[in-house]
């Protein structure tokens, strides 16, 4: 037993020095799995045990104020990365132009992308706010295992790409899942402005719709990298797909459950009332 552990911990701290890029290392949380994973298992203990015992017995948080400050810097903030991919010096217009062609290289475009991706990686951590925020308001039955996965999993993911696996696939999944952000986050801040805007959120299956629009974008964009045979890292492109994929189930599952089984309930239940 000690031998595979010593064994464990030789091909991990292997793994981290093969990986090592010093400027990486050197920002907030990078250098380091302990302080993410931490903050991952704080997220999941609070969310799932801690906050709810907590507020079994307590009033509801009002938190209205809270609620419209946090949504509009999700919606200005998820803007900002989408900008950040079609800037001059940034990878997306590099990309374009170098499709199927490994561009390691080239500093200036690793930077960019390292840099994209440490902010990207950041806009996750603040999201975990999400669920705190659900279960602040006493809205448990808002913490889905979707929900958690979802957040959870993009969280440590996005960690996990830029510590060791940075590639150009990065930046269209970047960019396609900031843009969802800034619709679904603008849709949560119309909502959070109270009762008298209510009737401009008709729209919200929509989301959904353009969520699963997203993923088989992703999809499609990661199957054509394979396809061609592209000089990019493969490891990433299959684990994107992967994931891509338990997304796409779990988001359409979802949708089933919440805008095509009442449908059909509804009409079973006018059905037997007209049979009467």
């Amino acid at each position: 037993m000690t031998s595979l552990m010593h064994m464990v911990v030789e091909n991990y701290n292997e793994l981290m020095e093969s990986k090592r890029d010093p400027v990486v290392d050197s920002w907030l949380f990078m250098s380091s799995p302990v302080p993410v994973i931490t903050i991952l298992l704080v997220y999941l203990y609070f969310v799932l045990k801690l906050g709810p015992k907590l507020m079994e017995k307590r009033k509801a948080f009002d938190l209205k104020g809270v609620l419209i400050g946090y949504n509009l810097y999700q919606v200005l903030f998820s803007t900002w990365l989408c900008c950040q991919a079609m800037t001059v010096k940034s990878a997306l217009p590099h990309l374009l132009n170098h499709t199927c062609r490994n561009p390691s290289t080239n500093k200036e475009f690793q930077f960019a992308l390292a840099n994209g991706a440490w902010w990207y990686f950041f806009s996750k951590i603040v999201e975990l706010l999400d669920t705190v925020f659900f279960v602040l308001r006493k809205k448990q039955s808002q913490v889905t295992f979707l929900h958690v996965y979802h957040h959870s999993c993009t969280m440590f993911f996005s960690w996990g790409y830029l510590k060791f696996l940075p590639g150009e696939q990065g930046v269209v999944i970047g960019l396609l899942n900031s843009f969802v952000h800034v619709v679904m986050y603008t849709y949560y801040l119309i909502a959070a402005l109270g009762p008298r805007f209510q009737k401009y959120l008709w729209w919200k299956k929509y989301m959904t719709w353009m969520q699963l629009t997203q993923f088989c974008i992703m999809l499609a964009y990661l199957i054509s990298i394979i396809a061609m045979d592209c000089k990019l890292p493969k490891a990433l492109t299959f684990f994107f797909v992967a994931n891509v994929v338990v997304f796409l189930y779990l988001f359409s599952n979802f949708y089933r459950k919440a805008y095509i089984k009442p449908k059909n309930s509804l009409t079973g239940d006018v059905n037997t009332i007209k049979s009467q």
